[in-house]
């Protein structure tokens, strides 16, 4: 940045970056869907709910497809006793993998309930559709789910209307972030303050925003810590010498800026409704970010994080740069 004096410098750094959504022709997932008697939805995946939103995420998508709210469904998952195999919470997979097994499972109970449906109403499956907790016809006829549900467990061809589907990724559609951040840096010191963060993200059409972009603010944070403070370091006998957080250094929100994360909505056909994911990408751009704008403020790269002020202070002497 120019027309700066003194020792306090700020600078700005940015970087464009990208992901992925599950792993391609490993990734799998499964879920079962069951309507009950009262036209409510019991929903059973094997996906984990790891503070990320995803029994939410994948109630919505279920709902989507069968004209109901999410509030409808009761979500059970992760129990390796009950529920359905999935391979796991990781590679920024859920949303994508998870979710295109509960829209399969769905789209069967859908059309289960259609054929119920339409012995109800005497009308033809193709006339019918699922809203607001109804089956409704081209006519205008329609009949709840909980008498779809009644009459399938009780009448002719009594059976229970229940499916599932699984999912296996064939694609990985790569999500896009930008990132942008200013930074002061104390030139003799070395010690580096990150003073604003802004995030945009390209994760497709998001199921849940407010789920999307609380993720990526954490994200966020999870690589300001790893861009800052995080570093495990080892004795001459390779023993840990920092292995509980009174000297393990992460990010508080004490040490926090304010992050801003701007969802830029896209559409990819492969995903759950447009869908793509938004997890791991947050972490991975602030160390390029903040070392661009210690670049910019001071003239000194660095490559090796976490950027402690030892390490700014040697790299901004071997620039040779008086402040």
């Amino acid at each position: 940045m120019q027309n700066q004096s003194g020792k306090i410098r700020r600078g700005i750094g940015c970087v464009g970056l990208m992901q992925g959504s599950g792993i391609p022709h490993v990734d799998m997932a499964a879920a079962t869907i069951k309507l009950n008697d009262d036209g409510s939805f019991n929903l059973t995946a094997g996906a984990t709910d790891l503070g990320t939103g995803s029994d939410t995420v994948l109630a919505q998508i279920a709902a989507e497809v069968l004209g109901v709210k999410a509030d409808d469904f009761n979500v059970y998952s992760s129990d390796t006793d009950l529920t359905p195999f999935d391979v796991g919470a990781y590679a920024s997979s859920t949303t994508f993998i998870s979710g295109n097994a509960a829209r399969k499972a769905a789209e069967k109970v859908r059309d289960m309930i259609k054929e119920v449906a339409a012995q109800i109403l005497g009308e033809k499956t193709e006339d019918l559709r699922l809203e607001g907790g109804k089956v409704v016809a081209a006519s205008g006829a329609s009949c709840a789910l909980s008498q779809v549900a009644q009459h399938s467990l009780y009448f002719k061809d009594q059976h229970q209307i229940t499916a599932s589907a699984s999912n296996i990724g064939l694609t990985s559609p790569p999500p896009f972030a930008a990132h942008l951040t200013e930074v002061e840096v104390d030139t003799e010191t070395g010690k580096v303050r990150v003073l604003d963060y802004v995030t945009t993200i390209d994760c497709g059409t998001a199921i849940n925003p407010t789920l999307a972009e609380g993720q990526n603010d954490g994200a966020v944070m999870n690589g300001l810590s790893y861009a800052m403070f995080e570093e495990i370091e080892f004795n001459a006998l390779g023993q840990v010498k920092n292995p509980s957080f009174r000297s393990y250094r992460i990010y508080s929100m004490h040490d926090a800026p304010r992050i801003q994360s701007i969802l830029v909505p896209t559409y990819d056909p492969e995903g759950p409704f447009g869908a793509k994911s938004v997890s791991e990408i947050g972490i991975n751009g602030a160390q390029a970010a903040i070392a661009n704008a210690i670049a910019d403020a001071t003239g000194a790269r660095l490559y090796d994080a976490p950027f402690t002020p030892e390490k700014v202070l040697a790299a901004i002497k071997k620039t040779g740069r008086k402040f």
